[in-house]
């Protein structure tokens, strides 16, 4: 949308904080922001293009109308656009994947025999809560955990005290027996209060009380009760010391670092309490393309702790967040204490931060692989494949192409093949480029696809007979109407073709005017990127291959060493570094290389 479109609209603004809503020709939401001051934040959307990113430019293209709201402070803008966030899922925000079902932990103290139980409402009810948890299994874990170590009741109703008998986990030394009476008020509520010192991370309270009721009970002769608190005692300090990280400090804090691949990343959080580590946990971001990390960090903080129920005093970042002198004053308001933001440059906060990326890395690479094993999903992304892309039947078999080079140099084709929705290694093929010169990826395409399609129509009984469902090739419109030409000369008019292109995204068919957008959160989107990315990298690997060799033999174009020779001292040294530091002798003991010839190559080199 031009600026002057709306022109007037956009000097009425007030000059105030608040929060702006950028909506399409539908009424759609399509982004929400934050502003100290609406004009001057809103106008610079709609300025000279080449001074925004690519992400800002395609939104203040779609955007048709606009509203705000008008705050008092940038705090409560801060809190307002979170909450529309979560109320409009915009496509251009980035947003935590499916954040309003995040579980906690509740430990109900407003009640006269507290219970522990998973929720998914957080209420100002006078409870304790603990989380978000990335999912229900992680609150089972860590609720299964908590019943071995206190074997508090766990009844699905109101704890009473006045059941005419205790349950079966009473018998079996799982539960103490609140609901009928075992236990008195007061015994049960030092329970729950070690239920809480352990979520807080407090657990050398807990082993000290432990320790000293141990004491007791042996000098009172109660050796059965000495016993059971031996045991309680031992599982919580195996517990702790499990727990132990190295930590400059012992007090709370919380680590932050994130992944990122195309439209999503993957933020992970270590809980250390007490200069321990009690928990760990991952969550989704939606809409990351083209983000800087500050955004992303500060997108994260203000979604997550919008809704946690604790603020430690110290977070520890990979990358300084976005609008910090918002951020902060927010959290240490919802704290009620002071919060600092560290981002670590050396020592072992660094160290710690790094090791957290690394598991964010692990995680988003974890799901990645789950998504290809996860059948269902699998199943949904080829019926829309069909669907979309109106192919007469499933595409059960898919290749996909792409072509690495360096302006032309050692260029290589690859064509990954993907069977049912999942690699299939052993089918990959890999084409040094041999016909054609200079930087000319359209032909450099149409070569591998000619040597591949001609080796189908051979009707051998190899790999190369089968044909696909779907050929994919990695690139846009040109690279498209190129591999049409081939297919038109071979004859092959039976195999589907449809290209990807990087930048936005997207499918460009053959008989289409238009190039066809698929949803961001669709599967078969999700399916095509994950083709096109294993072609790219299963290229690249191939061209760095094929790179490295070349540098070497060119490297080595010394007058008097031929081919034969060059690849003898390849194969004997492996390295050009290595001939440098090789010794004349050395050259020489080389098959074919005289000594004269080892002379002229340490001279060369």
């Amino acid at each position: 949308m031009e600026q002057s479109c709306f022109q007037e609209q956009l000097k009425a603004l007030p000059t105030k904080p608040g929060v702006y809503l950028f909506r399409d020709d539908t009424g759609k939401v399509l982004y929400v922001g934050k502003a100290a001051s609406l004009r001057h934040r809103v106008r610079s959307y709609f300025g000279a293009p080449r001074t925004l990113s690519p992400k800002l430019q395609k939104l203040a293209a779609r955007t048709r109308d606009l509203d705000f709201i008008v705050t008092d402070s940038e705090q409560e803008a801060l809190i307002l656009e979170c909450n529309l966030i979560k109320k409009h899922h915009p496509p251009h925000n980035v947003s935590l994947k499916d954040d309003k079902s995040y579980p906690y932990i509740k430990v109900s103290l407003n009640e006269e025999w507290p219970r522990v139980f998973q929720t998914r409402r957080f209420e100002d009810d006078g409870g304790r809560y603990f989380g978000p948890f990335a999912n229900a299994k992680a609150v089972r874990r860590t609720l299964d955990l908590l019943r071995k170590l206190f074997r508090y009741c766990s009844p699905r109703g109101v704890i009473t005290g006045k059941k005419p008998r205790p349950c079966f986990d009473f018998y079996i030394n799982r539960c103490v027996g609140a609901c009928s009476g075992e236990i008195t008020k007061e015994e049960y509520r030092r329970i729950i209060e070690q239920v809480i010192l352990f979520l807080e991370g407090r657990q050398e309270i807990i082993i000290r009380d432990l320790r000293h009721r141990m004491e007791e009970a042996a000098r009172a002769l109660e050796f059965e009760k000495a016993i059971s608190l031996r045991d309680q005692l031992q599982a919580v300090e195996s517990i702790t010391e499990r727990q132990k990280i190295s930590s400059t400090t012992k007090n709370d804090e919380d680590v932050i670092a994130f992944a990122r691949e195309k439209n999503e990343a993957c933020v992970q959080i270590f809980f250390i309490r007490g200069g321990r580590l009690i928990g760990k946990e991952h969550f989704i971001l939606e809409g990351t393309l083209d983000e800087e990390p500050g955004r992303i960090m500060a997108s994260f903080i203000e979604q997550f702790y919008g809704s946690a129920p604790y603020v430690p005093p110290r977070m520890l970042l990979q990358t300084e967040p976005y609008d910090t002198s918002v951020i902060l004053p927010w959290l240490e308001e919802k704290r009620g204490g002071k919060v600092s933001l560290k981002v670590p440059q050396r020592g072992e906060k660094k160290m710690l931060v790094d090791m957290v990326a690394e598991n964010a890395t692990a995680a988003l690479q974890q799901l990645r692989a789950k998504w290809l094993t996860d059948t269902g999903k699998t199943a949904t992304a080829l019926k829309e494949l069909e669907e979309q892309l109106h192919l007469l039947k499933s595409p059960k078999r898919m290749e996909c192409y792409d072509i690495s080079d360096i302006r032309g140099t050692s260029a290589v084709g690859s064509m990954v093949v993907f069977e049912n929705g999942r690699p299939r290694p052993s089918n990959y093929r890999r084409f040094k480029i041999k016909t054609v010169t200079g930087n000319d990826d359209y032909a450099m395409m149409q070569e591998v696809l000619r040597r591949r399609f001609k080796r189908a129509n051979l009707q051998d009984s190899s790999s190369w007979a089968v044909m696909p469902d779907l050929v994919l090739i990695d690139g846009g419109r040109g690279h498209l109407s190129s591999a049409i030409e081939v297919m038109q000369e071979l004859g092959i008019d039976t195999v589907p073709l449809a290209s990807l292109a990087k930048e936005n995204e997207e499918v460009f068919l053959p008989d289409a005017a238009e190039p066809l957008i698929l949803p961001r959160n669709s599967q078969a989107l999700y399916l095509l990127q994950r083709i096109r990315d294993e072609a790219h990298r299963f290229a690249l690997s191939y061209h760095l291959k094929v790179r490295r060799k070349t540098t070497m033999t060119s490297a080595l174009e010394v007058p008097g060493i031929g081919p034969k020779r060059r690849r003898s001292l390849i194969k004997q040294f492996g390295s050009v570094r290595r001939i440098k530091e090789a010794s004349v002798e050395e050259i020489a003991a080389v098959p074919g290389i005289t000594r004269a010839l080892a002379e002229r190559v340490k001279e060369y080199l």
